[in-house]
């Protein structure tokens, strides 16, 4: 059986000893993740986790490094994730934007007080991507630069149906 993975990215946002998160009603519950979703076609990934933490947060993201690629599994819906998690820092706030459905607040926390909600966590790549972002994991955005959700070729209808991860490569941009 193939496995098609969600594509997903997460903003890692460290200020002052607090983490960036977001409490978000998922299913009648309210659970705290990173500011993260989906990438949309014809997105990099950079570019998906700087328009989700305005779109989640109301704060303007500048990423730094990647942290980490992570994979999840949830067997009982039959969903997998691919998570691609990016440290930045966060710079103008737009306090009257309104956030996306389903999100209820951004807030700060510490390691300690995301660890004390544990049954809180959306899932738990939450808590993974802080710790390898404390322990300093960092790559350059370089190695991810060229990935991006494929676009559906005009006249071909079966691509629009495939999600398929396009890899340009530095020649083909030449």
């Amino acid at each position: 059986m193939t496995v098609r993975s969600d594509l997903t990215v997460a903003a890692i946002v460290e200020r002052e000893g607090r983490f960036l998160l977001v409490e978000e009603r998922i299913s009648d519950r309210l659970v705290l993740n990173q500011p993260a979703g989906h990438v949309e076609r014809g997105e990099t990934i950079v570019q998906a986790v700087v328009r989700e933490t305005l779109e989640e947060t109301a704060w303007a993201f500048v990423p730094e490094a990647l942290v980490g690629i992570y994979f999840w599994e949830q067997p009982e819906r039959n969903r997998s994730f691919l998570r691609f998690a990016i440290c930045g820092t966060v710079t103008e706030h737009y306090a009257q934007r309104r956030l996306d459905r389903g999100i209820e607040r951004a807030v700060w926390l510490s390691r300690e007080e995301i660890a004390m909600r544990a049954a809180r966590l959306r899932t738990p790549m939450v808590l993974r991507c802080i710790d390898d972002y404390r322990a300093g994991r960092r790559f350059p955005l370089e190695l991810i630069e060229g990935l991006e959700i494929g676009k559906p070729e005009v006249g071909k209808p079966e691509a629009a149906a495939l999600d398929t991860l396009r890899i340009t490569t530095l020649a083909a941009r030449a």
